[in-house]
């Protein structure tokens, strides 16, 4: 087996500094999300002045949007996912085999998993007591309702007819079966977007294949996977250099066609999302990483900015995970076998942020329908949240499908979901960051309690820095 990269003897403090060079690059990280902030900031005040003085509408600003923002957008987006599949195969498989004792993935397998599990249990509780306080559908008129109604029916129909169409009479745990196996993985890579937990599941089989025969025999394939790994990295950095500009334009697009008017329509529940959201990145995970991961939660925050930067322009889990598995490894000291295995399933099974939202827009909904939820139907739709936020795509309104679903199962019209769409993705960028943040404090945590050092540089960077002066 190839050996793992050796970490520097000698313990880190919790306030020594974070990387500030990234080695494949040379731009500082730093400044590197001091840009995408920028463009952040840019691309939200011109759409909403767009919005504004011309109108969602105009054709002016359709025609930028179609010619211009969108399409820059969509390259950004699809390139980075374009790169998940050989980084996560390569890192998965590399990293299962660099932890050689299968009981070992096991315990690290199942430590991720109970995180997880009660992690998005929280979140869930968080969202349902918020909707039940607040209220928020009780609190939209019924003709803004009505109006919201009518301007996206549309799309709420191709929605539901969609997830009609997907939905089969099998039996639960066939569809377990088939959610997490894959039949043909090559399948499931060409798929758009790939289904991440059947390449999960493939690349973890491989990884455990190759941990078990001789060193000898797995060396020639570890080490063109690790070349793999190396090259996917350096085109992630390369990708990462229109960030800021990709950004504005994502930015633009999502302020320009909605502006503030729905926000405000929808005010309540926007907030109410929001107000969950922040108790949760702020109250559970700031515990999480303080008293599980034992590192300082500003801390923890600081290193990470790059990752939510990229989570929220781009609302994608997977988009984001090339750049999570970096930071992880660089900024946060989580070793590569161990960040590529959590991070992974965490792009997917780990979408706290999704759960939240599922919660309190099922209630929102159903208040908003006047139908009134017993204490059974809300554990319900608790659980179905928590089970729902393991599948639900790491992409764009991934979750819109599954509440659908859930809306049929308690009996609200699932038409309703039209209500909603005009802010789905504004939120989603919102929850995405959650997600991705989580995904994170998973990393650390299970890192930690395999004992290892946290908050000190990988050995890339180490030689990085050793070629370039201090920054």
């Amino acid at each position: 087996m190839l050996e793992r990269e050796s970490r520097a003897p000698g313990p880190v403090t919790e306030s020594s500094p974070p990387p500030d060079s990234e080695p494949s690059s040379g731009l500082s990280s730093r400044s590197r999300h001091t840009h995408i902030l920028f463009g952040l900031f840019v691309g939200t005040a011109l759409g909403l002045l767009a919005n504004l003085l011309l109108g969602g509408n105009h054709p002016g600003v359709a025609w930028c949007i179609a010619s211009i923002t969108e399409p820059v957008g969509q390259l950004f987006l699809r390139l980075l996912l374009m790169t998940v599949i050989p980084l996560v195969f390569s890192s998965l498989v590399v990293g299962i085999a660099q932890i050689g004792d299968v009981r070992k993935l096991g315990r690290i397998g199942v430590k991720s998993f109970a995180y997880c599990f009660v992690i998005s249990a929280i979140s869930v509780v968080i969202g349902l007591t918020l909707a039940n306080t607040v209220q928020p559908g009780k609190r939209v008129s019924p003709a803004t309702a009505a109006e919201l109604q009518n301007r996206y029916g549309a799309d709420a129909s191709q929605q539901v007819q969609a997830t009609k169409k997907a939905g089969a009479s099998e039996s639960a745990v066939l569809q377990i079966v088939k959610t997490f196996v894959p039949a043909n993985p090559m399948a499931a890579i060409a798929s758009d977007p790939p289904n991440m937990l059947h390449l999960m599941f493939f690349s973890l089989m491989i990884g455990v294949a190759v941990a078990l025969i001789p060193t000898a025999t797995a060396a020639p394939l570890l080490r063109a996977l690790e070349a793999l790994f190396a090259i996917s990295s350096k085109l992630i950095d390369l990708i990462m250099l229109m960030a800021p500009f990709a950004v504005a334009c994502l930015l633009f697009t999502n302020t320009a066609r909605f502006g503030l008017e729905i926000l405000f329509a929808l005010g309540w529940f926007v907030a109410t999302v929001l107000a969950g959201l922040a108790l949760h990145m702020f109250g559970t995970y700031s515990l999480a990483v303080r008293f599980l991961s034992r590192i300082s939660p500003l801390e923890f925050f600081r290193r990470i900015k790059l990752v939510m930067l990229t989570a929220f322009s781009t609302s994608s889990s997977n988009a984001t995970l090339p750049t999570a598995l970096r930071v992880s490894e660089e900024n946060l000291g989580v070793p590569r076998e161990i960040g590529s295995f959590v991070l992974t399933i965490g792009a997917t099974a780990n979408q706290n942020g999704t759960a939240l939202y599922e919660g309190i827009t099922v209630l929102f909904l159903a208040q908003l329908a006047g139908v009134d939820l017993s204490l059974g139907q809300q554990l319900t739709v608790a659980y179905l949240a928590i089970l729902g936020s393991i599948g639900t795509a790491g992409v764009p309104s991934g979750s819109i499908p599954f509440i659908v679903l859930v809306l049929a199962t308690i009996n609200v019209n699932p038409a309703l979901i039209a209500v909603i769409l005009g802010v789905d993705r504004i939120l989603d960028m919102c929850r995405t960051t959650l997600n991705v943040a989580g995904d994170l404090t998973a990393a650390t945590f299970v890192a930690r309690s395999e004992g290892h050092e946290l908050l000190k540089p990988s050995r890339a960077l180490k030689k990085a820095g050793g070629n370039e002066s201090g920054g």
